[in-house]
């Protein structure tokens, strides 16, 4: 076993193991494996159970003849068929046992009969003529039973053997016994020994017909027998009998970690530990996320556990899907793998968008759906369970119209959530998941306007917000004591819009920290680098299929809208640019504006380069790191 691990490590098929040492003695078997900083135990210890000697399964045959007929049985099976023979073999015995009993105490009850009639019995036998005659005159007399009259019934089983006078006729068996019964059995103390013995017979006899009538006394006899054999043969078991898994997914075998997937238009795939990525104060240069062709462009980037499954939505309405580490695990420097070598993509279809499934441990009481988005401003909503078991070659998504329609987003949402649209042009629409998208039952249908588009505009991307309980007074009441708070810290004029014919009114420092203590800020980043924070009491609930309002302020200097999503203050986020360079910056280098701002700067890009992804990176997956 020991010349087997160290074969493993050796050719790395194992590896985080930094010693191997033999301890065993005289007084067992030690083996001591040390391993390196940074490993999963419990993970190098499944390699070696799937890989080594150190856990060897061994199959058996539970091949067994059942009422003549050979039969593989279960486990379960098995033991019910003991456990059936072992209730034949309590119920045979008990029935041989109650035979035994019976005959000897039919003996004792003519024994019992004859004491009862001493004398007459003894002027029988000495007026007979030899042993036959006497045996005659004692079966063909009638004697006085009425003082054995209840052993006479338990005994026999039959209740017409003493008749109502207490008359009792003596079998063949009885009188050939009294016959050869010895003078010294009727003396005193050898009589009241005949009647001892019929008493304690008969309550043997009384329990051996409990036990037949019961299964459950033949259960308890079961049990008990076998834990007198237990306490008979006390010796401990050289082998373990325990409840553990005898193979092992390839789960078992991953540790779990956090990663970047990166994504190009050109159909490149990678994955890379984020511990790689180090963060850096926002203008910075950033560093290469990927070594691309000069034709290709990164499209998308996002944070997964190695166990997580992956959804991947193209751009024809399709999903695959795959666990984390079954991407290529690479450099940052590196292009990654083609895609169609992963996934079975078709000549024109590239990866649109890429989903992480919650773990089952994620998620709450609430039922979780799927809202679909595309660049046309449809949205659809479907039960999470239709897109639970998706085979290797996909299956369709959504169904898209043919005027080049895409998939551009795929978000996890509840019922009391709200859903945000935002365009290029940097309009947005905002309304209530529950009251204006019903739950598809299909993946055929091109689902619901959710937005009406300007010309030449098109949907870029979607959120999902918490709405919480606001009303839209307090929200307005907020915003003007939040601009308040801020004032002389922004350098650019923010405009705060109130909504029309809403009274204003005044909230108590209680409640505006309450409402600042569940704001949302939602990112705005554009094609050029530029980037805002604005609450997200400033977008305003409407209803789905109108034509929105503004997001941000787009124009020549900053260019369309590239991303639009919820942040918090300790989130970090990782900007792409279609050259292969990406930032990593925490979200409190930009600040927070207006809804109608155009926002700072965020990334500092060259001449003729742009950002095409921005990924979000939030506090419990990854800790701030030394810059």
């Amino acid at each position: 076993m020991i010349e087997k691990i160290a074969e493993l490590v050796r050719d790395k098929t194992i590896e985080g193991i930094s010693d191997l040492r033999d301890e065993s003695n005289r007084e067992g078997v030690r083996v001591v494996i040390e391993l390196k900083k940074d490993v999963n135990a419990e993970v190098i210890l499944n390699k070696l159970y799937r890989h080594s000697q150190l856990q060897v399964s061994f199959g058996y045959n539970m091949l067994a003849l059942i009422h003549g007929r050979p039969e593989q049985l279960s486990l379960k099976a098995m033991l019910q068929y003991f456990v059936d023979f072992r209730e034949e073999v309590v119920n045979r015995r008990t029935k041989y046992l109650l035979a035994r009993a019976r005959e000897k105490s039919h003996v004792l009850l003519g024994f019992s009969v004859a004491v009862a009639n001493l004398d007459p019995v003894i002027e029988l036998v000495r007026a007979a003529k030899d042993r036959s005659d006497a045996r005659e005159q004692l079966l063909s007399r009638t004697w006085d039973g009425s003082m054995v009259a209840v052993y006479i019934k338990l005994v026999e089983g039959n209740t017409d053997v003493v008749s109502i006078d207490g008359e009792y006729r003596l079998s063949e068996i009885q009188a050939n016994a009294i016959l050869d019964l010895r003078l010294h059995r009727l003396t005193g103390l050898e009589r009241e020994k005949i009647l001892r013995d019929l008493d304690d017979i008969a309550k043997d006899i009384q329990e051996y017909l409990d036990i037949l009538a019961s299964r459950e006394r033949i259960l308890l006899i079961i049990k008990e027998e076998l834990n007198a054999i237990k306490e008979a043969f006390p010796s401990p078991r050289r082998t373990l009998i325990e409840d553990a898994l005898t193979k092992f997914e390839l789960d078992d075998l991953i540790q779990r970690e956090e990663m970047v997937i990166t994504v190009s238009l050109g159909g490149y795939i990678k994955r890379v530990p984020l511990s790689t990525y180090r963060a850096q104060r926002r203008g910075g240069k950033g560093r290469s996320a990927m070594t691309i062709k000069d034709e290709d462009v990164v499209c998308d980037v996002i944070i997964a556990n190695t166990h997580s499954h992956v959804l991947f939505f193209s751009t024809l309405g399709k999903v695959y899907q795959m666990k984390a580490y079954n991407l290529p695990l690479a450099t940052p420097q590196s292009k990654g793998r083609a895609m169609v070598n992963l996934l079975p993509l078709a000549a024109n279809e590239t990866i649109s968008t890429v989903l992480v499934l919650p773990e089952a441990t994620e998620r709450d009481d609430q039922e979780i759906f799927l809202m679909f988005a595309t660049n046309h401003g449809n949205v659809r909503r479907n039960k999470l369970e239709d897109f639970s078991n998706i085979p290797s070659n996909g299956k369709r998504a959504m169904k898209l119209e043919e005027d080049g329609e895409e998939l551009i987003a795929v978000k996890l949402c509840v019922e009391k959530d709200d859903v945000m649209l935002f365009t290029k042009k940097g309009l947005c629409n905002r309304f209530k998941v529950v009251d204006n998208v019903r739950v598809f039952a299909g993946r055929e249908s091109n689902g619901v306007r959710g937005l009406k588009l300007q010309p030449k505009d098109y949907v870029i991307g979607m959120t999902i917000l918490n709405p919480g309980k606001v009303s839209v007074e307090e929200r307005n009441a907020y915003l003007k004591m939040a601009k308040a708070v801020r004032q002389g810290v922004t350098d650019e004029p923010e405009i705060v819009e109130a909504d029309e014919n809403v009274e204003t009114i005044t909230i108590s420092n209680e409640r505006f920290e309450e409402l600042r203590g569940s704001e949302e800020f939602i990112l705005t980043v554009t094609e050029k680098g530029f980037g805002k924070r604005s609450s997200a009491y400033e977008y305003r609930t409407t209803n789905r299929g109108g034509v929105g309002f503004d997001s941000i302020i787009t124009n020549v200097r900053n260019g369309g809208v590239v991303a639009s999503f919820p942040v918090t203050e300790k989130d970090q986020i990782m900007l792409v640019t279609n050259s292969g360079q990406l930032i990593r910056c925490p979200i409190t280098d930009i600040r927070i504006t207006g809804r109608r701002t155009q926002g700072v700067i965020v990334f500092r890009i060259e001449s003729g380069e742009t950002v095409v992804s921005v990924s979000k990176i939030e506090e419990s997956i990854e800790e701030s790191q030394e810059e």
